[in-house]
């Protein structure tokens, strides 16, 4: 499994490119932005883009979802079902986050209406790229629908805002929920083991047994 991480937005969301280095299949997790960089590194690397996988519908994580559907129109757009409302409302997520209408050009923040979700995400499924095979896990709290998926065979997570290195995801934007966000981490992403690696939408990788022992959220 390849892993190459694009730092985008101005929210520092990490958009990663995981690949299946056996078949040369990849998936997208979490486009924050129109990347050319995303682009390329697929083109040029001979990659055929599976899937633009989305662990929830925060602007910064689904803000580049277009231009990969528009540059790769066989990959798929998946999502859960509860954070429709947050991706179908692209373009009027920055309003609602208090951005001032006249600054979302120059913050790169004018969106288009999104593509079509291709097919809902299914709490439990294993998600099959290649020879990578993901457990879908719906982990509510930071947004109604969101999810991590789950690579158990290599022992990789990636949890978009849920849990960070030292920290947890926010609950106080819509759909937010603190309490729910605590139990998705302790009843969901803990058990799945401590030498899990752990790929945060924002900050530093770091490891279940890390944040279990030393994330001042979860003591």
């Amino acid at each position: 499994m390849l892993i190459r991480i694009f730092p985008q937005t101005p929210f520092r969301q990490n958009t990663r490119v995981v690949v299946c280095e056996d078949t040369q299949l990849a998936i997208c997790v979490d486009p924050g932005e129109k990347s050319v960089k995303v682009k390329d590194f697929l083109i040029e690397n001979e990659l055929t883009l599976q899937a633009i996988t989305l662990t929830h519908g925060h602007l910064d994580h689904v803000g580049g979802t277009l231009f990969l559907k528009s540059n790769f129109p066989e990959a798929d757009v998946l999502i859960h079902k509860d954070d429709e409302f947050l991706y179908y409302g692209l373009p009027e997520q920055p309003i609602r986050m208090g951005i001032d209408a006249k600054q979302l050009e120059e913050l790169g923040m004018k969106y288009l209406n999104p593509p079509p979700v291709s097919r809902n995400w299914i709490h439990g499924e294993c998600y099959q790229v290649g020879t990578l095979q993901f457990r879908i896990l719906h982990c509510p709290g930071h947004t109604p629908g969101h999810v991590v998926l789950a690579e158990e065979e290599r022992r990789h997570v990636f949890v978009g805002d849920c849990l960070f290195a030292g920290s947890i995801g926010r609950t106080d934007l819509p759909g937010g929920n603190h309490l729910q966000l605590i139990n998705s981490i302790k009843s969901l992403i803990l058990p799945l083991g401590d030498d899990y690696i752990v790929h945060s939408g924002h900050g530093p990788d770091t490891t279940i047994g890390r944040e279990r022992r030393t994330n001042p959220f979860l003591s």
